[in-house]
């Protein structure tokens, strides 16, 4: 199987990376100041916890909502640069004032100070980091092009890591600053201002098109609070892939556990191996963390990277944990106190497992995303991002608490020597080294089934390529963008007479003239038989089939089913029970044996007294499934079956105006007219629609010409000209209703339902044609 590629430029991928600095840096800098708290503050354990805990979560919580707003974001610069770049912004501001604290005010002042200007600067991140990820999944859908963008952005983004640790050195030496309260006031802004400039990197650089013109949820405030429902759904969503619920369940075991330790980074090497005292301890705490990113940079990253490809990222990731656990475990063996040189064989190991953790995982995201586009038809990177995140960030902030606990729980104070409480010195250097490999083996655990291989992931991509080509309307098979055009000479600029006047009509009366519109009745529905989570080839019961009728039978006179099969004949007799007239439809395609059952289901329900006009066939010649002449073969076996009821063949309007033969066989012609699939705007639709009609007329020889499906989505992807939204849904309803009933046309409107089932077949736009939800709750009101 040929992988799919779509390799990105190095300045490209460089450009992401810078950005990916700054994410690491400012709370790789976070963690080191933060010990000042407790050390120069006198911060107790609940405050240490509280400050560690809050803010993160409140960081979490907006995450989902800021995924929402970037993916639906109407800019010339693209849905992510512009967040991107305001949060670079507020970060450096906030990230500045929030050490702006003096050991002369009150404990209680500097702690909410500090707690209030922290949950500014994790607005500032969240502004930033969502939109920033998100345009990292959006850069390549190659599965290892993906390995290769996070592994340039880690391996950029590791640097900060080996640059940070060294503050240690510098905070504490009297050389640079007389206190580390001063230290840290003064190099809160040496960090917040280069490391703000980089973040604003990727804003100005990346390649970003246009959405001014998507079709997204509008961002008012109205739609932004509903969001929060959608968010919930979006959640619900993604936890159902159950190889997104295992990256995420991993990553949180893995990053949780490791930074609930790297906390007590500070304290186990001043107390463990130089029994308290801090200016002994020289550059080995700087060198416990310069040393590790060093590894990670120059070691890991690469290393993992080439085992993905090699190996696969599943097995790349299961390699690496299980490295850790060799360097957990020689950690808490070459922690000898005086010999602080021999911790530093267990580094590379140790760090091979948070290492690894994010080039391989943020990868396989982007691959999960593929498998719910497949599922949803959307392309959320934002909301996936968002969620990802959050269980990072919710790991992080219970990381903090739990640092905060453990040192509770071993009875450690910094004011102490080693020989004065040497068993919670003991107890933390054993929490260092055991308990993130607890994290790392139940992660393993949960990743081992995980079953997204190149070769699916490529499957998957192949899929959505050839989805998006099925829906192409220039293609023969499928409705041809503009083909009206090419039928009729006239001029179709301006709308139809019989169109609404919505110009100077608000939104509420619009939707009481389609409530209005409504309960006047129509001609006839397509019926939607499929439930959520149901697809075709599904048996549906006879009580689902009348629970939906009752909720459409007091709004219509007419029903067309689709099939006479698998349940589908259930429909003609419930429709019968609610005194509604049916339109009986056998599914027609390339299997001789299954047209034979459909045929003779549909013969045996009109004889039966179920059918009032009988339908051989829809679409067959639009998919080039059949011939004209087997259609026709199948038409005269069912005329000649059921004498006295009429039959027709449903197909594209354009199928009759070019085939003569099919309008000479049919009793009635049955003509589908879709002008948002030929990309016609909604201010021309019904014209669009009248001509449609009109050019079938000329060639009816006086048939009867009905319409068997028109619609406008409510939701999904633009087609040309034409865009689905709730508010172009309600206009061409109540317009096409308007022009039905003044000229006497018989349409059956499709749909009655939305089905998500029709995503796999026509996108995202396909799920979204109902005039009821999947729900069966009345939309756009």
């Amino acid at each position: 199987m040929s992988a799919i590629t779509n390799k990105v430029p190095f300045g490209q991928k460089l450009a992401f990376g810078v950005g990916m600095f700054a994410n690491q840096m400012f709370p790789a800098i976070l963690g080191i100041f933060m010990v000042s708290l407790v050390q120069s503050f006198g911060f107790s354990g609940w405050m240490w916890s509280l400050v560690y805990f809050f803010p993160r979560i409140f960081d979490a919580i907006t995450d989902p909502i800021m995924g929402f707003i970037s993916d639906n974001t109407k800019s010339k610069y693209g849905r992510r640069k512009p967040y991107v770049f305001i949060g670079a912004v507020l970060m450096g501001v906030a990230f500045t004032v929030m050490w702006q604290i003096y050991s002369d005010n009150a404990l209680q002042y500097n702690f909410w100070y500090f707690f209030l200007w922290s949950v500014v600067f994790y607005l500032g991140l969240t502004f930033f980091s969502v939109p920033y990820v998100a345009m990292g999944y959006e850069m390549s859908n190659d599965f290892h092009e993906r390995t290769n963008i996070m592994a340039v952005a880690q391996w950029i983004g590791q640097w900060a890591w080996v640059i940070a640790p060294w503050f240690w050195v510098i905070m504490d030496d009297p050389d640079w600053f007389t206190s580390q309260e001063v230290a840290i006031r003064e190099l809160a802004a040496w960090v917040a201002v280069p490391c703000a400039i980089a973040a604003m990197i990727p804003a100005i650089f990346i390649k970003s098109k246009s959405t001014l013109d998507e079709n997204y949820e509008p961002l008012n405030t109205s739609n932004i609070g509903g969001s929060l429902l959608k968010i919930l759904q979006s959640f619900v969503d993604a936890f159902k892939i159950a190889e997104f619920r295992k990256i995420c369940g991993a990553t949180f075991l893995i990053f949780n556990a490791f930074n609930t330790v790297a906390a007590l980074t500070y304290f186990v090497i001043v107390y463990k191996l130089f029994n308290g005292d801090a200016a002994a301890t020289g550059i080995w705490v700087a060198l416990f963390g310069c040393i590790g990113a060093l590894g990670t940079t120059f070691i890991v990253i690469p290393a993992v990277t080439r085992m993905s490809k090699k190996m696969g990222k599943i097995r790349a990731f299961m390699w690496s944990q299980g490295i850790s656990l060799i360097g957990y475990t020689m950690m808490y063996f070459l922690f000898v106190p005086g010999k602080p040189w021999l911790y530093l064989f267990a580094l590379p190991f140790f760090s091979f497992g948070i290492g690894s953790l994010f080039t391989i995982m943020m990868s396989m995201t982007a691959d999960v995303i593929d498998i719910d586009e497949l599922n949803s038809g959307k392309r959320r990177e934002g909301i996936f991002g968002a969620i990802y995140w959050w269980m990072v960030k919710v790991g992080f902030a219970i990381a903090g608490a739990l640092s905060g606990i453990i040192i509770g729980v071993v009875g450690f104070n910094p004011d102490l020597a080693t020989t004065d409480q040497q068993g919670a010195v003991d107890g933390l250097h054993a929490f260092f080294c055991f308990f993130p490999a607890v994290g790392t083996i139940f992660a393993m655990l949960i990743m081992k089934s995980y079953d997204v291989t190149e070769d699916r992931a490529n499957e998957i991509r192949e899929e959505l390529d050839r989805r998006k080509s099925d829906i192409n309307p220039d293609l023969d098979a499928k409705y041809q963008g503009g083909k009206l055009l090419s039928l009729v000479s006239k001029d179709l600029k301006g709308s139809a007479g019989t169109d609404i006047d919505f110009s100077g009509k608000s939104s509420s009366e619009i939707k009481k003239l389609y409530l209005g519109s409504l309960k006047k009745g129509l001609h006839g529905l397509c019926f939607s038989p499929y439930a959520e989570g149901q697809d075709i080839g599904d048996i549906l019961s006879e009580n689902q089939i009348r629970h939906r009728m009752e909720v459409i039978a007091p709004y219509t006179k007419w029903v067309r089913s689709f099939s006479c099969t698998e349940g589908n004949e259930f429909i003609p007799v419930a429709a019968r029970e609610k005194g509604l007239k049916t339109m009986a439809g056998a599914w027609i395609e390339d299997n001789e044996k299954e047209n034979d059952l459909e045929i003779q289901a549909l013969i045996e329900q009109a004889r039966n007294g179920n059918v009032d006009m009988a339908v051989v066939g829809n679409e067959v010649l639009l998919r080039g499934e059949l011939s004209t002449e087997d259609i026709i073969d199948y038409i005269k076996l069912v005329k000649e079956a059921l004498p006295g009821i009429p039959v027709g063949y449903v197909d594209a309007y354009y199928q009759f105006v070019q085939n003569q033969d099919l309008v000479d066989a049919c009793d009635v012609i049955l003509v589908n007219c879709y002008p948002f699939w030929e990309g016609c705007h909604i201010d021309q639709s019904t014209q669009y629609l009248q001509e449609m009609y009109k050019a079938v007329k000329k060639v009816s020889k006086g048939k009867p010409v009905i319409i068997s499906e028109t619609g406008w989505p409510s939701e999904g992807s633009t087609t040309g000209d034409a865009v689905a939204s709730q508010g172009n849904a309600i206009k061409y309803f109540i317009n096409v209703q308007s022009w039905a009933n003044k000229e006497g046309i018989e349409i059956y409107y499709f749909s009655s339902f939305d089905e998500s089932w029709k995503v796999h077949h026509e996108g995202d736009v396909g799920q979204r044609w109902g005039i009821w939800d999947k729900n069966e709750k009345l939309k756009n009101i």
